[in-house]
């Protein structure tokens, strides 16, 4: 019986210049089948490129394309694998400060908090409501969200402005 086809997308938010075709190569392994990326400049990050790149293989891929990617020095990126019948979807972050965060997704793309995840933030927590509020936001991956947000809106269409405090 053949895998199911699975699908997702990468997106490289930023990445210095010469590791490009490394990151290529990388991905193709991943897949099991060359690809190539069309990369753009990074304006929130000088020298370093963004890319997108929609992927189509067997169910896991989108861990595969993850791993092979994981612990790249100054590589920020994501991954999503939309379900299959039968499997979960998944979604990984990543960047160099934070390392990698996994969260399982539904049919609707939204991250899945397992019971057990949120039992151990309230135990954590007790009755410390600020302290619940932390767990919960480390569980759904606040922390990477808020890292990876501005190199997600920076493209030639979405131009960012950059506020200083002048004072």
């Amino acid at each position: 019986m053949a895998a199911a086809t699975a699908r997702g997308v990468l997106f490289v938010h930023s990445a210095p210049r010469a590791l490009a075709p490394h990151i290529e190569w990388a991905a193709g392994r991943a897949l099991d089948r060359a690809v190539n990326f069309t990369w753009a400049d990074q304006p929130v990050l000088k020298g370093s490129l963004r890319t997108e790149f929609y992927w189509e293989g067997e169910q896991g891929a989108g861990a595969a394309l993850a791993s092979a990617l994981r612990g790249w020095e100054h590589l920020r990126y994501e991954v999503s694998e939309d379900p299959t019948p039968g499997s979960d979807g998944g979604r990984w972050l990543h960047t160099p400060d934070l390392g990698i965060f996994y969260a399982q997704t539904d049919t609707a793309g939204n991250l899945v908090i397992p019971e057990d995840r949120i039992r151990y933030a309230m135990d954590v927590a007790g009755s410390d409501a600020f302290e619940l509020h932390r767990e919960l936001r480390l569980a759904l991956g606040q922390a990477w969200d808020d890292e990876l947000d501005v190199f997600r809106h920076a493209s030639d269409e979405n131009q960012v402005v950059w506020l200083h405090k002048v004072g």
